[in-house]
């Protein structure tokens, strides 16, 4: 795995991906597949930044097979109408990399639903994406489901008791909450793929610490968060460098169900594709139960009944 880079992507002929996320890491994954032939839908709740994204991709990769869906992780109904327009578009797919994020929010914002704002986009609407698409992942050829977690998940705790942040709202609290759910969800995913014969791989991904607009376009204009962000850029590795371990998911053969994936060094802040620490917290199999057990009574979608087709 030593420096393993998008050179050794295999070929994706033939293969249907979904990417959440119209900058950043999405669209370097977006790219990265293309370039290997792989059929890209990216998905995203901006349509001009969406049209942008494609273009990108295609002025890069002429023969690119790509298009642009709607799609706001922060509303369940859209999450819904995705799935449909998709289910419509296709029989079957192989990759979904649950990517898009919102990112340290000064003021405790909410989703369409009254869910936290980044527990409800980072974790909820990718759960009830998932379980939507679940049928045609079942249909896929080797099926792959990417969850992108982060550093800040070594400091996420779930709080049941306060799960939405509405008697404490405490920015990087509820994003590293947020991120620690998205990792339990791929690993317990993976386990209920092999309990039940679903057939999918769930892994697990980080980017280190990456050159991406997520800390500009969330947190005030004067946040430490955005200052950091803007003012001390040579830490932080480019996007594209930051894709690496979600693209070493999704289409290495190495790279195994269960697995989580970050940079190699610097204490995983940035590098190259190696497997990452799971924090302890993320390996409590009951709170995992309990918060796939949640989310489903909270999005209203369940998995097993939409595996089943």
């Amino acid at each position: 795995m030593a420096r393993w880079t998008t050179s050794e992507i295999g070929s994706q002929k033939g293969r249907l991906a979904v990417v959440t996320g119209t900058g950043g890491l999405g669209l370097e994954d977006a790219l990265a597949l293309a370039r290997a032939g792989c059929e890209v839908v990216i998905a995203g709740r901006n349509p001009d930044k969406g049209r942008a994204a494609v273009a990108h991709v295609r002025e890069r990769v002429p023969t690119a097979t790509i298009r642009f869906e709607p799609l706001d992780l922060a509303s369940l109904a859209s999450v819904d109408d995705f799935a449909q327009r998709l289910s419509a578009q296709t029989d079957r797919l192989d990759l979904l990399i649950n990517n898009a994020g919102v990112m340290v929010p000064p003021e405790r914002q909410e989703t369409a639903e009254g869910f936290e704002l980044q527990l409800g986009t980072n974790h909820l609407g990718h759960f009830a994406l998932t379980a939507h698409l679940m049928a045609l992942l079942r249909k896929g050829q080797n099926p792959r489901v990417i969850s992108l977690s982060s550093v800040a998940a070594r400091d996420g705790r779930i709080d049941f008791a306060d799960l939405q942040s509405e008697e404490t709202y405490v920015p990087m609290k509820a994003y590293s909450q947020s991120k620690i759910a998205c990792l339990m969800f791929a690993l317990e995913l993976q386990r209920r793929s092999e309990t039940l014969g679903w057939g999918i791989a769930s892994i697990a991904a980080h980017p280190g610490v990456a050159r991406t607009d997520l800390l500009h376009n969330a947190p005030g204009r004067w946040s430490a968060y955005r200052l950091t962000r803007s003012l001390l850029w040579f830490l932080f590795q480019p996007a594209a460098q930051g894709a690496l371990p979600t693209l070493y998911a999704a289409t290495s053969r190495d790279a195994k169900g269960g697995g989580y994936y970050g940079p190699d060094r610097m204490s995983e802040v940035r590098g190259y594709p190696a497997p990452a620490r799971i924090p302890p917290q993320a390996a409590d199999l009951a709170v995992a139960r309990r918060l796939w057990t949640v989310s489903e009574q909270l999005t209203g979608v369940g998995f097993e009944s939409r595996a089943a087709g």
